[in-house]
């Protein structure tokens, strides 16, 4: 990530990304794998803004449809809240070259968890005394 350009509390984000070369898999087309993952942190980014440092926002499905390739450069992730309930959201976001072209857009569903709560529960899974 190049950097983080805004959030909001109303549950919107954007992050600046650079694109490499060695991220590429084929005639210089950046695997998705980096553009999913692009996506989900601007749409986790978006939903604690939304909620506060207290939570933990956990991807329980991520969707992404790619509409043209990816290349080497900057590229701007935004994300935005579009339905919640109690303690599941519903986020969407795309990816854009600088020219604002959509490369890829993506739906996720998250649910909120109490952040001592999943600190307490990663201890517990891996025997760790920190998390």
């Amino acid at each position: 990530m190049v950097r983080i350009v805004s959030t909001d509390a109303e549950g919107g984000a954007r992050l600046d990304y650079e694109a490499k070369r060695e991220q590429c898999h084929s005639r210089g087309v950046v695997q998705g794998g980096f553009i999913s993952g692009w996506i989900d942190a601007a749409m986790t980014h978006a939903a604690m803004a939304k909620n506060g440092p207290g939570i933990v926002p956990m991807t329980l499905e991520l969707k992404v449809s790619f509409f043209a390739p990816t290349r080497p450069g900057l590229e701007i992730a935004e994300a935005w809240l579009e339905r919640h309930g109690k303690r599941t959201r519903f986020y969407e976001g795309h990816l854009k070259d600088a020219n604002g072209t959509v490369l890829a857009k993506a739906t996720s569903t998250i649910r909120l968890a109490d952040m001592v709560r999943a600190i307490e529960a990663s201890k517990q899974a891996t025997g760790s005394k920190t998390a």
